[in-house]
């Protein structure tokens, strides 16, 4: 537990005006509040808000941010409110605790869309004030570093999505120690094996390396002083999880792995980073293709620097970044360095909002997706990937993640243009819609009436902006015409009951099914009839009363039992799913996720043939309309055995086979099928099919192929 006086001293030494009495009043109320509580370790809960408060003072911000990381947790966990918090601490503390606050009052259909929800929440409050998120990063902070008291499947959840998204959002606003702690400590719990492997290698070489570095470090001192240059030379290995992604990206081991270290040269003046820069080349070759200048062209989160790598000595590759004082104070603290608050009124000063453009396209574009699981994706892919800068024919810089193609440039624009795009010139060259931008490239969209968005787009494009748009064309398209054909369904089976259709859309009769079968009007109804969600045979026996139809409303079948049955009396018998709580229901395995026993499920009606079940992240359901999704479950009656399939890369050395092999066999798995194949890059590339009845044995297996020597990757496929 951080003492009260520890954090006052801290704070005050980078704001002596703070209101030091509202932070003891936040700390003792917190204490309070939480008293009697444990966490998982078993040490008295308020430890974690305790050093919470410690991280954001670390960041150096106000009295506010403070009191919210001290109170962060009283609404969620204890009997506080937020009117209650308004009262003794102010609005700006309350809003604050309550933008970092779960939606935990709310009933979702899942956990997933809670969690997503959730995000979506501190979002909003995040545009009217950053501090939101900064606190939120400290939280997930603290508890990653006691993640090891959770269950192996919650460390498992919690680290992917700490991987996912808010290393990536603290890598955005430039808190690069955060995200650097955030992705080693994720690594720890999610490829346990590979880092205590890479963490025991470093540690038998750790001698030598230091050396390489505190003589690197000398030498380049040396060449820029003796040239009269004021500057501060450090050097640093990279941390573990960075050189696991290196080691991956490269299939080499560790011992191959040659830029393990960075060298940071601090200079006075803007000039003298490029003047420094000379220098450096003039001493050691520089590796083509690996400058980058982050002065003339700043990253989004404001970072400035640059980047070479050159063969330093015994011709090993290092990597050498040159800022100014001033940079290098953005590069450690990111945002957490300029954000300039108004005084008395909690807001943010417009000049840095205008920095950080890419928050903005975040709220706009949470505003567009009502999905939550889908906004959750495309944050998801937005932040995790490194950026593009290219230019509009007018000089403009737009930035864009790697991959990006110009259809993600035409939609940034605007809509309609990423709508009618057929191509783009790319300096002046024509391209087609699959290139992939590069640094510097200009963008110039070419654009037709005639053209029209097609689910193949949502292969081509790496912006969540232009998948977003992109599916809500094609959901918007694939409504009318599940419209034009539930009509043309009903019309023929009205028809063949000797009724006119045309009389029936006359008179009220079609508006007494709509409201039987509470829809909102009747285009609602048509959609339902060509998704397959309502027989027509309900719409006949409504129009003609049977002995069914007589039933009390309170009797008849419900949507639900509709859909159940429909999928009893149309698709193939499988066990093991449930659809709201009813077992024993016919549903179909999707083929291009293959779901096992624990994976976390949604079933997907196809027209005609009942409820398909996929994988919640499955892409083909990410991209169909929420409307034909319905929650499903395992049932507890039974485990059936799916299919599943992984990708095993390796080193291509003699026996790895059979010690593959012998893991599936130890681990209780027959495999049924292997291809095996050697890549251009002298790697090997196997795939192994069999079966599995629980999710967490496939991951077991996954973690002990993971430990034998030579493995690089595996995938679940």
């Amino acid at each position: 537990m951080v003492p009260l006086s520890e954090l006052i001293d801290q704070v005050s030494s980078y704001h002596p005006g703070a209101d030091t009495k509202l932070i003891g009043k936040a700390y003792a109320y917190s204490s309070d509040m939480h008293e009697g509580q444990l966490r998982k370790s078993g040490d008295p809960y308020f430890i974690h808000p305790s050093q919470v408060a410690q991280i954001i003072a670390e960041m150096k911000l106000d009295t506010a941010s403070i009191c919210a990381a001290l109170l962060h947790d009283v609404i969620e966990d204890t009997g506080a409110t937020e009117k209650e918090l308004t009262k003794l601490f102010g609005t700006e503390v309350s809003f604050l605790v309550d933008g970092v606050t779960k939606l935990g009052r709310i009933n979702f259909t899942s956990k997933e869309d809670q969690q997503a929800e959730s995000f979506r929440k501190m979002l909003v409050a995040m545009a009217r004030d950053i501090r939101v998120l900064l606190v939120k990063l400290a939280d997930r902070l603290d508890n990653m570093r006691t993640l090891e008291h959770m269950q192996v499947d919650s460390q498992e959840r919690i680290a992917r999505e700490t991987l996912d998204i808010y290393a990536p959002l603290s890598g955005r606003l430039g808190i690069h120690w955060l995200k650097n702690e955030l992705e080693t400590l994720s690594f720890k719990h999610l490829y346990p094996d590979a880092y205590a492997d890479l963490r025991r290698k470093a540690k038998r070489v750790a001698v030598d390396r230091n050396a390489l570095v505190k003589d690197v470090t000398r030498r380049i001192e040396r060449m820029l002083v003796e040239r009269g240059f004021s500057v501060e030379v450090s050097g640093r290995t990279k941390h573990f999880y960075s050189i696991y992604r290196k080691m991956l990206r490269s299939g080499c081991d560790f011992e191959q792995v040659q830029d393990f270290a960075a060298f940071r040269v601090i200079t006075e003046t803007v000039s003298d980073c490029y003047a420094a820069l000379g220098v450096v080349h003039s001493q050691w070759t520089p590796v083509p293709g690996r400058f980058k200048d982050y002065i003339a062209l700043p990253k989004p989160n404001m970072y400035q620097s640059l980047h070479t790598t050159v063969l330093g000595p015994g011709h090993r590759r290092i990597e050498v970044q040159i800022r100014t004082r001033e940079m290098h104070q953005t590069a450690e603290m990111g945002i957490a360095a300029h954000w300039k608050y108004k005084e008395g009124t909690g807001g943010v000063d417009e000049q840095d909002v205008a920095k950080f453009t890419w928050l903005r396209q975040l709220m706009e574009f949470q505003k567009d997706v009502q999905d939550p699981a889908e906004f959750l994706e495309s944050v998801r892919i937005d932040l995790f990937h490194d950026e593009v800068f290219v230019f509009t024919p007018k000089g403009d810089v737009k930035v864009f993640p790697r991959g990006a193609t110009p259809l993600d440039f035409a939609y940034a624009i605007h809509s309609d243009i990423g709508e009618h795009c057929t191509g783009a010139r790319v300096n002046d060259a024509l391209v087609p819609l699959k290139y992939q931008l590069r640094n510097g490239d200009t963008i110039e969209i070419i654009t037709s009436p005639n053209q029209h968005p097609t689910k193949d787009w949502l292969d081509l494009v790496a912006t969540g902006r232009a998948r977003s748009r992109i599916r809500t064309y094609l959901r918007t398209n694939e409504r009318q015409q599940s419209i034009s054909l539930g009509r043309d369904i009903l019309e023929r089976a009205v028809r063949r009951k000797q009724m006119s259709f045309a009389r029936l859309m006359k008179s009220n009769e079609i508006d007494k099914v709509v409201e039987a079968l509470n829809v909102s009007n009747r285009d609602e109804l048509f959609s339902l009839v060509g998704y397959g969600k309502v027989p027509v045979s309900n719409i006949i026996e409504i129009l003609h009363p049977n002995e069914t139809a007589r039933l009390p409303a309170s009797l008849r079948p419900g949507p639900l039992e509709r859909v159940v049955e429909h999928a009893r009396s149309r698709a193939k018998a499988y066990d093991g799913i449930q659809i709201g709580g009813i077992e024993d229901v016919l549903v179909r395995y999707a083929k291009c996720c293959n779901p096992v026993p624990g994976d976390l499920v949604i079933g997907w009606i196809t027209r005609g043939r009942g409820v398909t079940v996929h994988r919640r992240e499955c892409q083909k359901v990410m991209s169909s309309d929420p409307e034909r999704r319905v929650e499903v479950t395992w049932s507890s009656k039974g485990t059936p055995v799916r299919p599943a399939s992984i990708k095993v890369i390796c080193s291509d050395r003699p026996g790895i086979l059979k010690d593959v092999s012998h893991v599936f066999s130890e681990s209780g798995f027959n495999i049924s099928e292997a291809t095996c194949r050697t890549s251009r890059d002298g790697r090997a590339v196997n795939v192994f099919q069999f079966g599995v009845n629980d999710v967490s044995k496939l991951r077991a297996l996954i973690r002990n192929i993971m430990r034998i020597p030579g493995i690089q990757e595996v995938q679940r496929l």
